[in-house]
């Protein structure tokens, strides 16, 4: 199943949108976002290729300021080697992932779906502290942080909806996601727009 979805920052300074192609346990995404930050505006896009385990296969962001354009990859091989190129014409580098299945990009609603959908925390009770690869934005730098995710609520059949707490050092959140594990509400970040709608003027 290919869908196209599009999530609107909160506070309505900025958008985020994907084409994401589904299967059964993987899927691939195309993504860009847009952010209008107090320190500075900039754009970002990315690729993402989830594996049929769920796990991270790999992942190419393009971070641009006024300033500057970044560009990073990330590839996991089956044995679980992490591999990263920052295209600074430095080559790819090994990184001390081990263990390590799961990638996060700040500020997009998407990459929260990777934990989600992998465990299945929203079909069936869960809790799990994850190590996660974690990608800053604009600047695309790198380092392994903890999060916490647990079941609030289950898939409801008629709304069609799940609740899943997310943790992060201080930061905590309850994310309302779909029937696949795609976040529809993430309070504090963005809130996924339904077809036809408008973003907000913000």
């Amino acid at each position: 199943m290919t869908t196209m979805l599009t999530w609107q920052a909160d506070g309505g300074h900025g958008l985020e949108g994907a084409r994401l192609l589904l299967q059964p346990h993987g899927y691939r995404a195309l993504g860009r976002m847009v952010k209008a930050e107090p320190e500075g505006d900039f754009t970002a896009s990315y690729r993402l290729i989830v594996g049929e385990g769920g796990e991270l296969v790999r992942l190419s962001v393009t971070a641009a300021t006024a300033e500057r354009e970044r560009h990073l990859t990330i590839n996991r091989t089956d044995d679980g080697v992490w591999l990263l190129d920052t295209g600074a014409g430095g080559g790819t580098t090994r990184a001390d992932f081990a263990g390590i299945v799961d990638v996060d990009l700040e500020y997009s609603a998407m990459f929260n779906t990777l934990p989600i959908r992998r465990l299945n925390l929203h079909r069936q009770p869960g809790e799990h502290l994850i190590r996660m690869v974690f990608v800053s934005l604009p600047g695309l730098d790198v380092e392994v942080v903890e999060q916490i995710y647990r079941t609030v609520s289950v898939l409801d059949e008629h709304t069609g909806e799940a609740v899943v707490e997310f943790r992060t050092g201080d930061f905590v959140a309850e994310l309302v996601v779909d029937s696949d594990g795609v976040v529809l509400s993430y309070p504090g970040i963005a809130t996924r727009l339904l077809q036809g709608s408008t973003p907000a003027a913000g």
